[in-house]
């Protein structure tokens, strides 16, 4: 049996995916995946496994499901998939504009903790602590 004529059951997929059915039938209840019936079994062929390992990817890469939907949508609108290309690279643009404003959000962020660290550092000093008190304090909460 080759890759492109196994059918999958519910458990086979998730496990092959890594995550659990009911992740599985969230996505089917979503729209994003459309299995067959096989008696009283759903069962997913490659092309769905193929479609739910996209979805998963572009998850976890921070597109919405209303996006990846629409995204999934165009596949069959031409032949040669330019429409849903085109769609695609504008989602991947977008998602690096906003990806890039959180980098500089981010770098503010800790530029400005690790200042109040060397503020912290400093008035310890003055105040008569020993810096060596602080050495390891990183990895816990403890004052």
């Amino acid at each position: 049996m080759t890759d492109k004529t196994r059918l999958y059951t519910v458990s086979e997929l998730a496990r092959e995916l890594g995550i659990t059915p009911r992740a599985i039938r969230f996505y089917e209840d979503k729209g994003l995946i459309a299995p067959r019936r096989a008696g009283g079994s759903r069962v997913f062929d490659y092309r769905d496994r193929g479609r739910l390992a996209l979805v998963l990817r572009v998850k976890r890469l921070g597109f919405t499901l209303d996006e990846i939907k629409d995204y999934l949508s165009l596949y069959r609108v031409d032949g040669r998939g330019i429409a849903q290309l085109k769609r695609g690279y504008r989602l991947i643009l977008g998602r690096l504009k906003h990806l890039e404003a959180q980098r500089g959000d981010l770098d503010k962020l800790l530029a400005d903790m690790e200042a109040l660290r060397q503020e912290t550092l400093r008035l310890y000093r003055e105040r008569g602590g020993d810096p060596e008190e602080l050495v390891g304090m990183s990895d816990t909460t403890e004052s």
